[in-house]
């Protein structure tokens, strides 16, 4: 008489294989604490300006990377003109520092509401397209603002502005303080996707329709979600002009809006701590190519292409804690 083996019991949806020691590490509570202290220690190792600029550079393209994060990531938005959002936070304060001779921390408020506005009169009638369509309107309003600030007397035109006061006098404080704010953050990035808004972002990523069906908002989340993409997106670009102490229209090109998206694809999209990676992964690695002059760029975009052909969702994907058991 045959033996015949009883069925194994089906997968749980939801359930992953066992996790290996990668995984675990990528996982790990502390992972984020030790790039924080790693950051920290930095100049102690090298304290140059160069190195300063670069590092504090990295920084301020992190914050960038985490805002827009928000927006593709948690709630799968494509928006290719994020820079926008960043010019128009380095440009509320640069005007205001240098018209009006205020400290740059006192034009945050307003920046803070700028920005908000921006992100309701780009955000309002844009987010009811979806896909291609809203990644092509998003380019366009990317464009105007930046064709915009080139054009307009009060943003200096072509030109742009100079003499932004720094936060600081020196360029150690300033990475600190810079590294600090940007920590602050990136927290409070990772908190949004833990709540109860991050979740219906994500619900609206995977299925808006069927999101729309169990009584999500998908408009409201959608725009809250850009709003604070543009919040964060506007704080940069004030930690940027305080770092640069000048801005001009070139530095808010599309090119700026894709390598901030890049950053956010190549860490690992919803994944705070891999976007992070991301954003210093493409703001360090030109500088550590400058040596192999004007071939670097080249060698930059292959080993981006083999770094995502080997891990196709990201440095440090996003791990979902919401799988049914």
């Amino acid at each position: 008489m045959n033996e015949t083996k009883a069925p194994e019991a089906p997968r749980k949806l939801g359930a992953t294989a066992p996790r290996t020691r990668l995984s675990k590490l990528f996982d790990n509570r502390w992972a984020g604490l030790a790039g924080l202290l790693i950051a920290l220690l930095a100049p102690f190792v090298n304290a140059s300006d160069y190195a300063l600029s670069i590092m504090t550079s990295a920084a301020i393209f992190a914050m960038l990377a985490s805002g827009l994060n928000i927006v593709v990531g948690y709630t799968g938005l494509l928006d290719l003109g994020y820079a926008a959002f960043f010019a128009v936070g380095a440009y509320t304060s640069g005007v205001l520092a240098t018209r009006f001779e205020l400290p740059l921390l006192v034009t945050v408020p307003a920046v803070i509401v700028v920005t908000v506005i921006a992100g309701i009169i780009i955000g309002a009638p844009t987010l009811r397209l979806r896909s291609d369509y809203l990644a092509i309107v998003t380019l366009g309003f990317g464009e105007i603002i930046r064709i915009t600030a080139n054009n307009l007397p009060v943003t200096g035109g072509p030109s742009g502005i100079y003499g932004i006061p720094s936060l600081t006098d020196s360029p150690v404080t300033f990475y600190y303080v810079t590294v600090v704010i940007v920590a602050i953050a990136i927290i409070g990035a990772s908190r949004l996707g833990r709540s109860r808004l991050g979740r219906a972002m994500r619900f609206v990523r995977e299925d808006e329709d069927a999101a729309e069906a169990t009584g999500v908002h998908t408009y409201r989340v959608k725009l809250a979600a850009y709003i604070a993409g543009a919040v964060w997106g506007g704080l940069a670009g004030v930690l940027f002009a305080g770092h640069l102490s000048a801005i001009s229209p070139n530095s808010f090109t599309f090119l700026q809006s894709a390598l901030v998206l890049m950053a956010v694809v190549l860490g690992g999209m919803g994944s705070v701590p891999g976007v992070v990676l991301g954003a210093i992964v493409i703001s360090l690695l030109p500088e550590l190519l400058r040596g192999v002059a004007d071939y670097r760029y080249f060698i930059f975009g292959v080993l981006l292409i083999i770094v995502m052909l080997v891990r196709p969702q990201g440095l440090w994907p996003a791990r979902s804690k919401e799988a049914l058991k």
